[in-house]
């Protein structure tokens, strides 16, 4: 076996899709809850994380809040299309995925209930930038009205309630999918969190493309990183300084917090792949959930537990636990 994952086959492995979630567990934090010791495995609930870590330990969510991003708009011929807006850019434009793609022509306006959306240059990879006219309301009240969850494609259907595809924490509108892990989370759980001993801190990461995107190369080194905006506030900072341990909640927060530790910016864009050995400078736990085959965050937790996470899914499945986005979570300790 190579010292870290380097093709696809690396960082595969079988999942049945009567083990996909497809709506959220309630109550949030019933989800169940698998915790890796290392030589053994324990069955929990998130409901007894605050149990879990300890006193000095510093909890580092992603509160960025999910945008309604999901446009079903119609062509000037009447046709269907849908546009998924991922990110806002400096100029007042927005970079999105669209589709059909190519039917849609720089120029083209398309519309949904009082939305006109035009579009621009076009990025390759169904990726354009386009621009918004809300129609002289608020940009933001205009997507709440018209826009949809921006549910993974191996979610099957809308759910009923639209903030289940959001943290309890969430605050700016920034992210074109949930910085899922969180969604586990409930006041409850972080009142016990605070009653323990264990602070909580926030970083942002605008969660983007590759949230949608598969590893579409065979060798993991001709991947490309699409790049997403990320903040490490100077109280956070200040905070991991403190810290017994930092306990990441979720692959955004690991993100924000490896890129500021690696270019020393707390504010900036990050390309960061993170796999096998890759040198862990802040976080010492994680929080997540189970992961997509083939996807560069399972390469994330293999540089977080190594090997191990075969065992570890492995286990989950036989256990029938839930994945993906409204699934289950596991808790992992960084190997040393």
């Amino acid at each position: 076996m190579p010292d870290r994952p380097e093709t696809l086959a690396d960082i595969d492995y079988d999942l049945p899709a009567q083990r996909i979630a497809q709506e959220p567990i309630e109550p949030r934090d019933a989800a169940r809850l698998l915790v890796d010791r290392g030589d053994s495995i324990e069955h929990r609930r998130v409901t007894d994380l605050p149990s879990l870590l300890q006193p000095g330990d510093l909890v580092i969510v992603n509160d960025t809040k999910v945008l309604p991003a999901r446009l079903a708009v119609r062509r000037s011929t009447g046709g269907a299309a849908e546009i998924l807006l991922l990110e806002a850019r400096d100029d007042g434009s927005w970079e999105a995925l669209a589709r059909p793609s190519k039917k849609l022509m720089p120029g083209d306006v398309v519309s949904v209930k009082g939305l006109d959306i035009e579009m621009g240059e076009d990025l390759g990879e169904g990726r354009r930038i386009i621009r918004l006219d809300p129609g002289g309301a608020d940009l933001y009240t205009r997507l709440a009205e018209v826009g949809l969850p921006p549910l993974p494609p191996y979610i099957e259907n809308q759910i009923a309630d639209p903030s289940r595809y959001q943290t309890v924490y969430a605050d700016r509108p920034l992210s074109a999918a949930a910085p899922t892990a969180g969604l586990h989370f409930t006041p409850a759980v972080m009142d016990g969190l605070a009653a323990n001993g264990i602070g909580m801190a926030t970083v942002e990461l605008a969660v983007g493309l590759d949230t949608f995107r598969p590893v579409m190369v065979e060798r993991l080194d001709d991947h490309v990183m699409h790049t997403e905006w990320y903040r490490v506030p100077d109280e956070t900072v200040a905070a991991i300084g403190q810290a017994e341990r930092v306990v990441a909640i979720g692959t955004t927060a690991v993100r924000a917090l490896e890129s500021w530790k690696a270019t020393g910016q707390q504010l900036g864009r990050s390309d960061l792949f993170i796999r096998r050995s890759f040198d862990w400078r802040v976080v010492d736990v994680l929080l997540t959930n189970f992961h997509l085959p083939q996807s560069t965050l399972l390469c994330l937790v293999d540089a977080f537990v190594g090997p191990r996470w075969r065992e570890i899914y492995e286990t989950a499945i036989a256990e029938e636990y839930r994945f993906l986005s409204f699934g289950d979570a596991m808790l992992l300790r960084r190997r040393s």
